[in-house]
């Protein structure tokens, strides 16, 4: 958080140069009279370069410390500010709560800081009073040398012009060693996170995906846990995928539905087992170029607070041709929302900037349907991509959906049964593995799980 205002770093090191060059010259002056002034002059700002230096320390760990409390409130300021939270807020009655929440945290590190600053002005005082006496006492010298008759008139100004320009270059130098000092504390993690390499990327002479794609995916006693968890979601689960055909995957929340489409598209690796496609591991294809063969519209789309034709071009940014974006929003019945907007496809979504839409979240939903459509990809994956649509929309979108995906291998995560049932075939994931698999009516004929789930749903609108 605090790496990213360190530009006056760059400027100190530029001027400290100039200074070293000032004070090396003037105490060259200084040197000739008597070596001792120099060495006062140096000794006497030391110790104040070394209490800047230890409070520079102690600011580092501050902030370091205060950096998860800092990640609260602003996350306090977002939640207070945001839209979708604005309603509960008020039903809640929470804004006092969060005030009250803000007010605490903000004003524990407003204490810390303040405690810290008065440590600092107390030490830096005493700290100048040792430098104020070294530099004033070889002043004192220089004057009682010329007074004794040691030096003459001209020799004292000399000395007083060179001391004092000495005195405050040196200060200078070491002043600004310890700003640079105390930035480079805070550019140092700025540092170490851009060493920060993916875990998961592609391997030197990585293969170009496979177009068209032959054999499909098959899993092989894959297993998977997510970091910092010991439960698996995936349990030593096989599975085929064949080109060309329409999978519906099914299951409680958190059996690994979603999980199993993130390993597909290699956001993560399998921490066992392997996952092949046209019979070579997913590791060995370029990532970039797999992902490129893949469509994804996950159930917490993104919202691009950009023009509509923007937001579907995301799909496959470079390729921004108004004919490709247009097909693709009549894919999604997107058009039919674009065709009210003021501005057409050039309409600015989100309210964020000025002249902004927003659109409810079946729009948005039908917009990023069109985004995953514009990718053209040669598998499509929709994670419950009509949640937020009416029951004739989501009809709609599955008619047409059925057409658009013949001949393309697709993946379907949905709870509603309605929709499922369309799949060439049903999935059932149940404590990492598969449960259940076969069409709709077969499934319903063995009475399982997927029976079991089905008539529930069913029951709901009797």
């Amino acid at each position: 958080m605090q790496a990213t205002d360190r530009i006056a770093m760059i400027q100190a090191i530029g001027s400290v140069g100039q200074q070293m060059v000032a004070a090396v010259s003037l105490s060259l002056g200084i040197l000739w009279f008597s070596p001792w002034l120099v060495v006062i002059l140096v000794a006497a700002v030391v110790p104040a370069f070394l209490g800047e230096s230890h409070f520079a320390f102690l600011g580092y760990s501050q902030n370091i410390r205060q950096t998860p409390v800092k990640r609260q409130l602003d996350y306090l300021r977002v939640l207070g500010a945001s839209k979708e939270s604005a309603k509960e807020l008020r039903l809640f009655g929470l804004s006092g709560f969060l005030s009250a929440e803000y007010a605490r945290l903000s004003n524990g590190i407003y204490d810390e800081n303040v405690r810290l600053a008065g440590k600092r002005l107390w030490a830096g005082a005493a700290l100048s009073l040792v430098s104020t006496a070294g530099y004033y006492s070889a002043y004192a010298y220089v004057i009682y040398r010329t007074v004794t008759g040691a030096l003459t008139w001209g020799t004292l100004q000399f000395l007083a012009g060179a001391l004092a320009g000495a005195a405050a270059n040196i200060q200078n130098v070491f002043a600004t060693f310890s700003s640079i000092a105390d930035q480079s504390l805070f550019l140092t993690d700025l540092v170490e996170f851009m060493r920060v390499r993916p875990k998961i990327g592609s391997k030197p002479g990585a293969l170009p995906a496979p177009r068209p794609i032959r054999d499909g995916f098959l899993f092989e006693q894959v297993s998977f846990a997510y970091p910092g968890s010991p439960r698996r979601i995936l349990d030593r689960l096989d599975l085929r995928i064949v080109p060309g055909e329409r999978i519906a995957l099914i299951g409680e929340n958190g059996e690994g539905k979603t999980t199993l489409v993130k390993l597909i598209t290699r956001l993560y690796d399998p921490a066992g087992g392997r996952i092949l496609l046209d019979g070579v591991d997913l590791r060995e294809y370029s990532m970039e170029d797999l992902q490129s063969q893949i469509g994804v519209i996950f159930q917490d789309f993104m919202r691009y607070e950009m023009t509509v034709r923007e937001n579907i071009a995301v799909g496959r940014i470079g390729a921004v041709e108004d004919g490709a974006v247009r097909g693709a929003a009549h894919k999604s019945l997107a058009d039919q929302v674009i065709e009210k907007l003021p501005n057409g496809y050039g309409q600015l979504l989100g309210l964020r900037f000025e002249g902004g839409v927003d659109l409810s979240g079946g729009e948005w939903q039908k917009v990023a349907l069109a985004r995953a459509y514009f990718r053209d990809a040669q598998v499509v994956i929709l994670d419950e991509p009509t949640a937020s649509l009416d029951a004739r929309s989501e009809y709609e979108v599955f008619q047409r959906f059925a057409e658009l995906t013949e001949g393309r291998t697709a993946l379907l995560i949905s709870h509603r049964f309605s929709t499922v049932r369309m799949a060439d075939r049903i999935v059932v994931l149940e404590n990492g593995r598969i449960a259940e698999q076969g069409s709709h009516d077969k499934l319903l004929s063995l009475g399982g799980r997927y029976s079991h789930m089905f008539e529930m749903q069913a029951a709901g609108y009797r």
